[in-house]
């Protein structure tokens, strides 16, 4: 029998209609809009001017603090001006907008398809070159990759696990990473073992990726200490609390992070970058993005530089269809509708959602039944329909006793609602004003 987390979830259809679909490599666009905050933490600080000449890779801003991330110039060309831009979450943030000019790279980054598997670097070392590349994060949180690598005094990682589940509907990048960029892959897993000074890896995917298992397992059967594990499929699988109960039946207490039970969580594209910073002195400057949807003429997975416009992933999948209803960055579970197009692709962009209008529109939304099935699908053992209420009525010192902040956004109790009810916009909303006061009362 499948392994799977313990508590709640739901199975949503997959449509993994790009699957079969390599990765592509995107042209470059004419100019990019680069946000110094691409990261959970203190936002990055530069000290470019309008004007200035850059190269690809080479440093544009530096990390703003312990959990922050440095910044590197996707493209080469002239700075066009430092600006405010609105970015996917409909917010004014500071950017570095650079008109390209060819494409001319850093001399230390080694750009050959040459696999290196010899690891020269000590496990301080590959912790500080992953923070100098500016390593994040790419299932969607963004933490910094080498803060996650430095574990609190007191605390030791002994399992490392890899998120391969990728539970989402629709988002393939990093199935694609898995089946295309597998060897890497498994070198980027025996760097982050070094780091963190472990002798056991496992690597979680779900079990409608049969052709990456496969793939994997082939790869690793004379690795010591690395094992690929099968999953249920199951949503929310891929939240770092829940792959950590499936694959190792160690269940993380409310408030704490995965060190807590000797686990540490990176998905395969950080893993993947990990590799690329390590051996190949490659700062994280591209991504693999799926862009996909019911109507999508070209469903795709491209590897998009950091700032390309979202507006240019869509135009080489084909263009937006004529009964586009809404445009989600991300997948349709945990994304965000856009406002504008023009927002740039960042590190934890893992696809672009086109739907239709049938599919975009809400359902009116009716009275509660009581019917607790809110409660039975929650991962994170929360009350989703009393949490709305307590975020609705502004109760936030009872939203706050009642773990609110430990809900994961996974949207598993909207999704199986059948009164259509805002759950997790109530419950994002609560999350936001409740995190003011604890970071005032700290």
């Amino acid at each position: 029998m499948l392994k799977t987390f313990s508590l709640g979830g739901i199975h949503p259809a997959d449509r993994k209609i790009s699957a079969g679909k390599s990765i592509e490599v995107l042209p470059l666009p004419k100019r990019v809009v680069v946000p110094l905050a691409q990261h959970i933490g203190a936002p990055a600080k530069t000290e470019l001017k309008k004007g200035d000449q850059i190269k690809t890779g080479q440093v544009i801003a530096k990390s703003g603090g312990f959990v922050s991330a440095n910044i590197h110039s996707p493209v080469s060309g002239k700075v066009f001006k430092l600006d405010e831009v609105v970015d996917a979450s409909g917010y004014r943030k500071p950017v570095i907008i650079i008109d390209v000019e060819g494409d001319e790279w850093d001399e230390s980054i080694d750009r050959s398809e040459t696999l290196k598997t010899e690891i020269s670097l000590s496990s301080e070392e590959i912790i500080k070159k992953v923070g100098e590349m500016g390593i994040v994060g790419m299932g969607g949180a963004t933490f910094p990759a080498h803060v996650k690598l430095s574990p609190p005094p007191g605390k030791k990682c002994d399992v490392l696990i890899i998120n391969g589940v990728e539970c989402e509907p629709f988002l393939t990048s990093d199935h694609r990473v898995m089946l295309e960029k597998g060897d890497e892959l498994i070198v980027g897993v025996k760097i982050l073992m070094k780091a963190l000074k472990v002798d056991r890896a496992v690597i979680g995917i779900e079990n409608n990726k049969p052709d990456a298992i496969q793939h994997l397992t082939t790869l690793t059967e004379n690795e010591q200490g690395i094992e690929i594990q099968p999953l249920k499929v199951q949503y929310p699988q891929g939240g770092e609390k829940q792959l950590i109960d499936a694959v190792i039946g160690r269940q993380v207490p409310s408030g704490k992070l995965p060190i807590e039970v000797g686990a540490v969580v990176h998905n395969v594209g950080t893993t993947l970058a990990v590799y690329e910073a390590v051996q190949k002195n490659k700062p994280l400057i591209e991504r693999v993005v799926t862009v996909t949807g019911p109507g999508v003429s070209k469903p795709s997975n491209f590897l998009a530089r950091i700032g390309t416009p979202v507006s240019q992933l869509i135009e080489a999948a084909g263009g937006l269809p004529d009964n586009t209803g809404k445009v989600i960055g991300g997948g349709p579970m945990m994304g965000k509708a856009l406002s504008n197009l023009e927002v740039p692709i960042t590190k934890g962009s893992s696809g672009i959602l086109v739907l239709p209008h049938e599919e975009a529109h809400r359902k009116p939304v009716e009275n509660c039944i009581r019917c607790g099935k809110c409660v039975s699908v929650c991962p994170m053992g929360l009350e989703p329909y009393l949490l709305m209420i307590e975020a609705e009525k502004e109760l936030l010192d009872r939203a706050e006793s009642d773990n609110i902040m430990d809900c994961i956004e996974c949207g598993s109790c909207s999704f199986t609602c059948p009164a259509n009810r805002p759950l997790l916009d109530y419950i994002r909303l609560g999350k936001g004003n409740v995190g003011k006061i604890i970071r005032n009362r700290n």
